[in-house]
């Protein structure tokens, strides 16, 4: 199997990560659509569930930084967590495939994919510093505590947008793969491969239900673990 992959002007595109990340972006505009179509001030259904969505993720900046200074990264927070569990979840159900190119699969499942939000996490770290504190400010923080740490403090920030995309990446590929071949590997060795297929599927599916929630939340945290870490003066 391989990824559907076209040129133009000299660049490559994979047209199944465009289409994933395209789904990805619609189911979340809708639930935040539906979630706050009718507000009331008793929450019921799916505004209930989005105002738990912002209390989680508000838990998780106050824990990182004082609310004064992260309390500008709530939307951030909500819409990652969203985002990336609705990607997460894409690929669970089902893998189509037509002639051996794949088509619909979880878009953080591609290394491209993981990599790329999680540079503009870091890349969005580094402005709200220089933004907050000012060039001097924010250069400081690279000699700090130690002059001599700076080479590490620059290996640090390319460490951190590898890591955070990497482990999201492997954790849900890792998932997909494991699903395929339970799928596909055991039901083609006859009906007792099958039938055991069966239930190891359904117990894989919801330890990749739980990997892929823990992974949507580990990203956020982190993320504003690296905010934190740039704009709180107490970093």
């Amino acid at each position: 199997m391989h990824a559907p992959i076209v040129e133009f002007m000299g660049l490559y595109f994979n047209l199944a990560n465009i289409l994933m990340i395209t789904v990805a972006s619609v189911i979340v505009f809708i639930i935040a659509l539906i979630s706050t179509r009718n507000l009331a001030m008793k929450p019921t259904g799916m505004q209930n569930f989005l105002e738990w969505v912002m209390d989680f993720v508000k838990g998780i900046i106050n824990s990182m930084m004082d609310w004064q200074e992260g309390g500008r990264f709530h939307i951030l927070g909500i819409t990652l967590i969203l985002y990336i569990f609705v990607s997460n979840m894409l690929g669970l159900p089902f893998l189509i495939t037509v002639d051996e190119v794949e088509w619909w699969r979880s878009p953080t499942s591609d290394p491209t994919v993981a990599l790329t939000l999680a540079v503009m996490v870091v890349v969005l770290s580094h402005f709200y510093g220089i933004k907050l504190k000012g060039v001097k400010g924010y250069g400081q923080g690279f000699f700090q505590p130690l002059p001599f740490l700076f080479p590490l403090k620059i290996i640090e920030e390319f460490a951190n947008a590898l890591t955070l995309g990497l482990r999201l990446y492997g954790n849900i590929y890792a998932g997909e793969l494991l699903l395929t071949l339970l799928t596909g590997g055991l039901a083609s060795t006859g009906i007792i491969g099958a039938i055991a297929a069966v239930p190891l599927t359904f117990i894989w599916l919801g330890f990749s239900l739980f990997v892929s929630t823990i992974q949507a939340y580990i990203f956020t945290m982190l993320t504003m673990v690296y905010m934190a870490h740039k704009v709180s003066s107490d970093h």
